[in-house]
């Protein structure tokens, strides 16, 4: 394998083509629409050129929210992406309508590879039930809305020791060993997001208003049902995900609750404070993996290449390209993520890096979904690169285990080692209940979308009562208990996309446990897994990869005691 890919020759629009406006665009939609169709080969060119345009596009697209999120003090590089959200986007969806329907109306459709175009097809004809001119608008409308998300937090910094922090930065104060600087840290944390507490609620409010529109329009109950069709969930419906939540609270929670008490007991504590959990006890300084970015990329990447040589290659194409910004700083969105950039087909990695544990994991994390976009890039169509997120996470949250034999480049000293190995053992089953709390809260918004502010924060106090473990005493920090859901950027900028994370915890939990009984064959079915695109269904991507496709609570159960039997080993 070789991570030196190519940016996609271009057959259709000039080499020099840059998206500036829509007029700019629409002849070459007008032109695919217009085509006449006489056979299988011209469909398959047709559908080529398709997906060269969507290429060239998406790609334009992605970098106007990259450059947004790097900054989001600059004005230009805001208003770049809104006048994409506003003035383009809304203009290509009736074409991309249009040719969805010339497709699947063509006489040769049935000649196609239909074991091939299988999954492609199912998407299509899905777009086509969705499609709803009044929509457009309110689409537009949206994808401006959920940025401001990352607007607000991006203000949010507090002062330690005389020295402004952004919260991601002042997080780390968080596993100091000194209590007290803890505890003034979480407090000037809560504080400064209770500040924008009403800002964040009318902002969500906004957002669920207008999503309620837009399902309604489209002929659905309400938007969690449209959001599933949106999303493609065809292998898995809202019931799997009930069931997954009662599962986490039978049989995850409980190991939790233990990690938790053990946490006490280590601390010798009265009681477990919010600001006790990630912390150590007196004498024992916090993970610091590394410094600044360049070291830590430097030292992924020689992780990466223990892995495999493929693997660091892929990184060290995004380094050579500049396609890094790993440091937190202020004016700078909250978060991180991997974006696949379709035509070029060298993702980007932006992350908040401040020099913690938690980092480290984030950029084997992002790692491992830029591994994904460089073994799907050479598929012939662009939709086939558009994996579905339950296979995705598979992709990065498996990064972070399968690294961990070779986390001694970051580590010289082997109790500093085992900590962080203990760590990552644990956080993926401490991360569950949140993501079953995410997920069941964002169920009941959208099943009553016309509720208050007052019963959306009663609500989550509820769900959140229900898996949170009782070990830890909030008393005296209810005020931003209530309002902890705010963190989660998802609810704002992705809807419902979130309980992907815990279907792709399980993947992930079984594709180490396959790589501890044969590494080089779980390294070849990763592979293998990940170089199909979306070509497959999830339960045939799984089934590739080597692992099942299952949310069942005796899987779960089964997966949670090979964890505990893992983490007793440490």
């Amino acid at each position: 394998m070789n991570a030196d890919i190519k940016k996609l020759p271009r057959d259709f629009l000039p080499e020099t083509f840059e998206v500036t406006t829509w007029d700019t665009l629409q002849p070459y939609y007008e032109a695919l629409q217009q085509r006449n169709i006489n056979s299988v080969a011209d469909l398959e060119q047709w559908l080529k050129d398709i997906s060269e345009l969507d290429a060239v596009i998406s790609e334009d697209a992605c970098w106007r929210q990259i450059k947004m999120t790097c900054d989001t003090t600059n004005k230009e590089l805001e208003e770049a992406f809104t006048y994409f959200c506003m003035e383009i986007q809304p203009r290509l969806q009736p074409y991309a309508d249009a040719l969805n329907k010339k497709l699947l109306e063509s006489p040769f459709l049935k000649d196609l590879d239909q074991e091939l175009y299988k999954t492609y097809l199912r998407n299509v004809k899905k777009q086509v039930k969705l499609f709803r001119e009044e929509n457009i608008p309110l689409q537009a409308e949206l994808s401006v809305m959920a940025q401001q998300y990352g607007v607000i937090a991006g203000k949010m910094t507090i002062t330690v020791n005389g020295k402004e922090y952004t919260l991601q930065q002042a997080a780390k104060f968080l596993e100091n060993e000194d209590r007290a600087l803890r505890e003034e840290v979480f407090t000037k944390t809560a504080a400064r997001r209770l500040q924008d507490r009403d800002a964040m609620d009318e902002l969500y409010t906004g957002l669920i208003q207008k999503r309620d529109q837009v399902a309604k329009n489209a002929g659905f109950a309400n938007y969690r049902d449209y959001k599933f069709e949106e999303l493609g969930r065809f292998d898995y419906t809202k019931e799997d995900c009930f069931q997954f939540h009662e599962a986490v609270k039978t049989h995850i929670l409980p190991l939790v609750q233990q990690i938790l008490e053990k946490q006490q007991a280590k601390l010798k504590v009265d009681k477990l404070k919010p600001w006790d959990t990630e912390a150590e006890p007196a004498g024992i300084k916090p993970l610091e993996p590394f410094h600044t970015g360049e070291e830590l990329i430097t030292k992924t990447i020689e992780t990466f290449d223990q892995l495999g040589p493929f693997f660091g290659d892929c990184l060290r194409v995004m380094k050579k390209m500049g396609r890094l910004d790993l440091e937190s700083r202020i004016g700078k969105a909250p978060g991180g993520y991997n974006c696949p950039l379709a035509e070029t087909g060298v993702p980007f990695i932006f992350m908040n890096a401040a020099g913690q544990m938690k980092d480290l994991t984030t950029m084997v994390h992002e790692g491992g979904h830029a591994v994904h976009s460089f073994l799907s890039h050479n598929l012939p169509l662009s939709a086939f690169k558009e994996y579905p997120m339950e296979i995705a996470e598979v992709a990065s949250m498996s990064m972070e285990l399968l690294t961990m034999d070779y986390w001694d480049i970051f580590f010289d000293d082997k109790e500093q080692l085992r900590r962080a190995r203990l760590q990552q053992l644990e956080r993926p089953l401490t991360i569950f209940p949140w993501i079953a709390t995410i997920d069941k809260f964002q169920h009941w918004i959208y099943e009553h979308p016309q509720h208050t502010t007052a019963e959306r924060t009663a609500k989550w106090l509820e769900i959140l009562n229900e898996f949170s473990p009782a070990v830890v005493d909030w008393s005296g920090h209810e005020d931003y208990r209530a309002i902890t859901w705010q963190r989660q950027l998802h609810l704002f900028e992705v809807p419902f996309y979130y309980i992907e994370y815990g279907i792709a915890q399980l993947g992930a939990i079984a594709m180490w446990k396959q790589f501890k009984e044969n590494k080089q064959q779980a390294l070849d079915n990763y592979v293998q897994a990940l170089s199909l695109g979306n070509t497959k269904t999830l339960p045939e991507l799984y089934k590739a990869a080597g692992i099942r496709f299952d949310l069942s609570p005796a899987y779960i159960k089964e997966l949670a005691d090979f964890m505990r039997s893992e983490i007793a080993k440490i």
